[in-house]
């Protein structure tokens, strides 16, 4: 699969798992909620997959990130894609996700289902990789701990 986005310059990635407080950085600075340490570190672990686009010129400091988590069978969940304020409006979101994407297309088992939680606007983001809503037959719901 070709990939019609491009890093800008200055910028790699990186495709292991990030450390919690770079973690905890970038949610805080894209506004997301900051998780617990303990918690943002098993899951950082546990993650199937996960791309993370470094500055070259600030010692690889974190930019953006994206994660698959799951069950390893029938059901996957794309999560805390996330692009510094900083870098935004630069098409990372759509590289992220086009590695994501071209994970997911190799790696999971055919007849996987495939969720995310989508932020309006970044559904827009989202349908151009193949996500669909799920309303009106279901929709998504949330308990927060």
């Amino acid at each position: 699969m070709d990939c019609e986005y491009k890093l800008i310059d200055g910028v790699f990635s990186f495709y292991d798992i990030c450390k919690v407080d770079e973690y905890n950085n970038l949610r805080k600075a894209c506004n997301m909620p900051v998780r617990n340490r303990e918690a943002s570190k098993i899951g950082l672990k546990d993650s199937f997959f996960m791309v993370c686009l470094r500055l070259k010129d600030r010692e690889g400091e974190l930019i953006g990130m994206g994660r698959v988590i799951g069950d390893g069978g029938c059901f996957y969940n794309v999560v805390d894609i996330a692009v510094h304020p900083d870098y935004q409006n630069k098409k990372l979101g759509s590289y992220i996700m086009w590695e994501i994407k071209k994970y997911l297309d190799v790696n999971i088992p055919k007849d996987s289902y495939v969720n995310l939680i989508a932020d309006f606007p970044a559904d827009k983001l989202y349908k151009k990789f193949g996500f669909e809503y799920s309303y009106p037959k279901s929709c998504g719901m949330v308990i927060r701990y």
